[in-house]
């Protein structure tokens, strides 16, 4: 090493199955060891497995009062971490970590009678409370490695990543993130030790805590790897890399050894879970790479994300998203259709959804649009209210339920002839009837609109016909 290169330096990030068990603990240390035997290494840590869904229940169930549920919601949790900590530790850092437990279960017992006195969860308080899994899961890791000899901290990130305050779903404040990180992370690499930071929590710049949101670990281990900045980022998980497809409905499916970040993004996007599509933003502005990985195979390749992907041209995997509700909002005679599309979208952005899928019609003043249907209600609701208002541009609105997106996707698309055609004609040939159909004038992605109940016949069908 010369006098002016720096020592490799890596993100690697343990979803919650890869810390599911003192097992999988034990294995992620080694990952880790490993790993910092040729260079350095941050952690980010999402709760262990379930926890995270344990504490947003056992909030909702104290402000209903019931009682007994969120205690022993409590308990679970104590007992599980408890447990966790006597199977991999001993003697002082056995202590340490069973204090820290204690202190995790006097925080839940305070927020959820907290929240049964006044009948009510707020989103500020629920952040502080979803992400106590996360500190103990850096707490328990970070001893594990202690234990085997490296040196290694567990780091709240509320002291290191900043956010605005749209509390339960924040998004980071780049600048100040970036000077909080070198001052917090920077001295502690510098010396030698291993940080092993909260994943899916931060903080406002007051100090309040917030939570990244769905997919906030990813997100979390991606704002450290892009500011810090990292070689590589590597998020451990439970599957072996990005599919063709999803095996449970395509048995051929098969992982693919690299991807675009754009490809990433349209994937995780449609419903690859692997990594949200937020987490590939940053990276790609940067262009650091970023692995999927497979913490219980970690001797398979996995998939890596970079600026290209080597591939033939045409479409390389199909995603779905198996739970949507499809919108039709027809525009009122005398309104352009600006107005219209105005109106809908400003609709989406006050409820903060995001579009699935959306088509127009000029000519006949008609949007048609899909969002997940966990927050259809919230969109119908908005846009009733737009629609009783006088002067309204809505002249109506029809929800379809239980519909099924599936989407064909491929950086090489662009400027191959034909893709459209072949996809359409395999989903025709299987008898599948296309609700609504849209393409990205990048040319990345073509999706569809099909009934739930087709969507695996659909899948399958345009994973058959391009030989995936």
């Amino acid at each position: 090493m010369t006098a002016t290169s720096h020592p490799r330096l890596d993100v690697f990030k343990f979803g919650g199955t890869s810390l599911g068990s003192a097992e999988r603990i034990a294995q992620a240390a080694q990952l880790v060891q490993r790993q910092a035997a040729i260079g350095q290494v941050v952690v980010v840590v999402s709760a262990m497995a379930g926890v995270t869904e344990d504490l947003i229940r056992a909030a909702a169930a104290a402000s209903r009062h019931e009682t007994e549920l969120w205690q022993r919601l409590g308990e679970r949790m104590h007992e599980k971490h408890l447990r966790t900590c006597r199977e991999l530790l001993s003697g002082e850092e056995l202590a340490l970590a069973e204090s820290a437990v204690a202190t995790a279960r006097a925080t839940f017992t305070d927020f959820c009678s907290g929240f049964s006195l006044v009948n009510e969860v707020t989103p500020r308080s629920l952040d502080s409370l979803s992400s106590l899994g996360e500190v103990l899961a850096a707490t328990i890791l970070a001893a594990t490695l202690r234990e085997a000899g490296l040196s290694a901290e567990a780091v709240d990130a509320t002291q290191v990543i900043i956010t605005d305050d749209h509390f339960g779903n924040a998004a980071p404040l780049l600048e100040p993130s970036r000077q909080r990180i070198a001052d917090g992370l920077g001295p502690r690499l510098r010396d030698g030790i291993t940080p092993v930071v909260t994943g899916f929590r931060a903080a406002t710049d007051e100090g309040l805590c917030t939570t990244l949101g769905r997919g906030g670990s990813d997100y979390s281990a991606t704002i450290l790897g892009a500011l810090l900045p990292a070689d590589e980022i590597w998020i451990w998980t439970d599957v072996d890399g990005i599919l063709t497809a999803d095996p449970r409905l395509v048995a051929s499916a098969h992982v693919l050894p690299e991807v675009s970040y754009r490809e990433a993004i349209e994937l995780s996007f449609f419903g690859a879970k692997v990594i949200h599509s937020k987490s590939i933003e940053l990276p790609m502005r940067t262009g650091i790479p970023v692995w999927i990985k497979n913490s219980f195979r970690p001797e398979q390749r996995g998939t890596r994300i970079a600026n290209t992907a080597a591939g033939r041209p045409g479409v390389r995997a199909v995603a779905h998203t198996a739970e949507a509700h499809l919108f039709t909002v027809s525009g009122a005679d005398g309104f352009p259709f600006t107005r219209l599309a105005a109106a809908v979208f400003n609709a989406l952005e006050a409820e903060r959804v995001t579009t699935l899928i959306v088509t127009q019609s000029s000519a006949e003043n008609v949007i048609c649009f899909a969002v997940a249907s966990r927050e259809a209600g919230r969109v119908q609701r908005r846009l009733e209210k737009e629609h009783s208002l006088a002067g309204s541009p809505l002249l109506a609105i029809e929800v379809t339920p239980k519909v099924g997106i599936v989407v064909a996707v491929g950086e090489a698309m662009k400027g191959t002839p034909g893709i459209a055609a072949r996809l359409f004609g395999a989903l025709g040939r299987r008898g599948i009837n296309v609700r609504a159909i849209s393409q990205g004038s990048s040319e990345l992605s073509v999706s569809a609109a099909v009934q739930a109940s087709d969507l695996p016949a659909a899948v399958g069908a345009i994973h058959e016909e391009f030989a995936l």
